[in-house]
């Protein structure tokens, strides 16, 4: 299984959007996928059609040792959701456990018997301890950057953080970067991407997606973009990110 943290401590940069339907396009690809909502206003949750936010979800395995299945959520055929739960705010409070406080994920994932190809990891837009517990329980990490500068600076951000959890973790964490809400026409965007492959030979997926007002409307319907506007250029750029990450093809 492999498991992914979709992560930027900078918001707006598609994290929720790339988790989702990047989600369900491995899932039609022929994978068994789990996504985990890690950021307490649940938006994961909403765009894979649950408004309500539930109860319980991941925030009762991280604070109360529940089993995932027992919170999970089948929401589609072999597209199975962990919710982000009403108490998950809460873990930033804890101040118990010390180094243990950042690995209760990493913890519940290997007690769990768990059969899935991928599991994706929706994290919030801050450095805390919900993505810190993200990042030990991860393999891998997709890093989604817009073509704008303050973008292109949280992802030097996330690296120093990535960077401190190096002497915590057993193994070096697989590092993507995908291009979202790119926009072609513009000068700023292409100097972004520019920058990137100059700065990250090799960790570029090939497939970028670009900004779509059908991929903004879907969450309210609470339905991907394969649901949605199955036909779409956006669905057919998710389909190929899907085959760029599980064919490791870079720029």
């Amino acid at each position: 299984m492999r498991i992914i943290a979709v992560i930027n401590q900078k918001g707006g940069v598609g994290k929720t959007t790339v988790t989702a339907n990047l989600g369900h396009a491995l899932q039609k690809a022929g994978n068994k996928v789990m996504l985990i909502d890690m950021d307490p206003q649940g938006q994961l949750t909403t765009s894979l059609g649950i408004f309500k936010l539930p109860v319980h979800g991941v925030d009762s395995v991280l604070l109360d040792q529940a089993s995932m299945k027992a919170v999970e959520i089948h929401t589609r055929e072999n597209l199975v959701l962990v919710p982000a739960g009403s108490r998950l705010a809460e873990i930033e409070q804890l101040n118990d456990g010390g180094v243990s406080r950042a690995a209760l994920l990493d913890t519940a994932l290997q007690q769990e018997n768990l059969d899935y190809d991928y599991l994706l990891i929706d994290c919030p837009p801050a450095s805390g301890l919900l993505s810190a517990n993200a990042i030990m329980a991860a393999d891998e990490v997709l890093i989604p950057v817009s073509g704008d500068y303050l973008s292109l600076n949280g992802v030097a951000h996330l690296l120093a953080t990535l960077k401190k959890f190096e002497p915590l973790r057993t193994k070096k964490l697989q590092q993507w970067i995908v291009m979202s809400r790119f926009h072609t026409r513009r000068r700023l965007s292409k100097e972004v991407r520019s920058k990137l492959l100059n700065h990250f030979p090799g960790k570029v997926l090939l497939t970028e997606i670009k900004e779509a007002a059908a991929l903004a409307e879907c969450p309210a319907v609470g339905r991907t973009i394969f649901e949605f506007r199955r036909t779409s250029h956006s669905a057919q750029s998710f389909s190929q990110l899907a085959q760029d990450l599980t064919e490791r093809r870079t720029y």
